[in-house]
């Protein structure tokens, strides 16, 4: 059964809609700030897989207008971000990029030696590490072909999106328990920022102090006609500009996903375009700007975990379950014991491990949604939201693309 656009979007909303309500009721999904399109997705995709199982019957979504929707929300954090705030992230950043590198390397010999301890082949570990975790789907499925054809693993495409669907629900779930014990723990409090960069502020919380509520309803622009058309217009304007930049890098020989040219546009815009028409209102930070933002990463995730084809997992077998497991302890470990006090052992270094804990299981859209679960509910990290995107939607992709030919000429048979 096929759903066009329209009615892709009409199940999309009500998985948001499943999600925000199991969120109110269900107190562990509040508490550990559990993402809402995490929560309702899910258990979409789990009634899908029953009706497949029950009666036949595949639900094919139009997800075209998914991608807008992703571009759309890199776009945002672009505008989001003054050069100021970039230079603030520059160490951060340079720190967590290499932190990222050398978990590529870890997160490979733990899948080599669960495989070897399940007596399955290297390159089975390989492809259950940084192939299908760091990588996600796409690299799961751009590097299928080669393990078929050069290491003769015939299911490599199955095992890889097998993985890269569990670690996309994995990093959604773990990454808000981790923050939310590290802000507990450590006592951790948000810097006084006027405004969240990413996410509305959908309801007060005991964790928000009274004077930044004050703050926020005194500086943040309303949420009107004008505010709306006038945010649509500039990121619109800085779209286009990226989708433009994109064709110009892929021209010189650098191909790069068109969400990430988008985000520098964003930044691009919003820092020059107030000195260029200094009369024009410019949306940073805007209640309609986070509102937007809010949208499209909700649905954009919706549509991404309703959309997954459970049923193809059944024939999982226990070695890949072990596999799992073990990244799952790994990177907790991991990001709580090296990450967290590395990128400052503050308020944002913990955001930034709820971020990355999504980046380094799922994909950098679960990043982000870990990270909005966590500001909504304790306050804005500004900082957070330039570092783990920049190094999950460029520089991880091309690191992780050298180490695994790297370690594949090392290790595979």
């Amino acid at each position: 059964m096929e759903l066009d656009v329209r009615q892709t979007v009409i199940v999309a909303i009500l998985v948001l809609f499943i999600g925000k309500f199991l969120t109110r009721k269900v107190a562990f999904l509040q508490e550990y700030n559990i993402p809402e399109p995490v929560s309702g997705g899910l258990i979409a995709s789990i009634v899908f897989a029953i009706i497949y199982g029950a009666f036949d019957i595949e639900l094919q979504f139009s997800l075209a207008v998914r991608d807008t929707l992703l571009i759309v929300f890199f776009t945002i954090i672009g505008l989001s971000s003054r050069f100021s705030t970039l230079l603030k992230g520059g160490k951060p950043l340079i720190i967590l990029l290499v932190i990222a590198v050398i978990y590529l390397f870890l997160q490979n010999f733990t899948g080599l030696t669960v495989a070897q301890f399940t007596q399955q082949l290297p390159e089975v570990g390989i492809i259950g590490g940084s192939v299908s975790l760091s990588g996600g789907h796409g690299t799961a499925i751009a590097w299928a072909p080669l393990f078929v054809e050069k290491y003769n693993i015939s299911n490599a495409m199955e095992i890889g999106i097998a993985c890269a669907t569990f670690g996309l629900i994995l990093g959604g779930v773990i990454g808000g328990p981790i923050a939310k014990y590290l802000i507990s723990h450590y006592k951790l409090e948000p810097s006084k920022e006027p405004e969240l960069t990413v996410g509305t502020l959908h309801e007060l919380t005991q964790h928000q102090t009274k004077q930044t509520k004050q703050t926020q309803a005194n500086t943040a622009a309303p949420i009107d006609y004008h505010h709306m058309l006038n945010s649509i217009l500039i990121i619109s304007v800085s779209i286009g500009l990226g989708l433009g930049l994109n064709v110009i890098i892929g021209n010189l020989g650098l191909h790069l996903p068109e969400f990430v040219t988008c985000l520098f546009a964003g930044i691009i815009v919003i820092n020059l375009g107030p000195l260029i028409l200094p009369k024009l209102t410019w949306p940073e930070r805007s209640r309609s700007l986070a509102l937007i933002s809010d949208l499209s990463l909700g649905l954009f995730l919706a549509m991404s975990l309703m959309s997954l084809q459970l049923w193809t997992l059944g024939g999982l077998g226990g070695p890949i379950l072990i596999m799992l497991a073990a990244q799952v302890l790994i990177v907790t470990g991991f990001v709580i014991f090296v990450v967290f006090p590395l990128m400052g052992k503050d308020y944002d270094a913990a955001v930034m491990s709820a971020g990355y804990a999504g980046l380094a299981l799922g994909a950098t859209p679960t990043a982000i949604a870990n990270m909005t679960a966590v500001t909504e509910k304790f306050g804005a990290s500004a900082k957070a939201f330039v570092v783990v995107p920049l190094v999950g939607a460029f520089f991880i992709d091309i690191a992780n693309a050298l180490i695994i030919q790297f370690l594949l000429d090392i290790f595979a048979v």
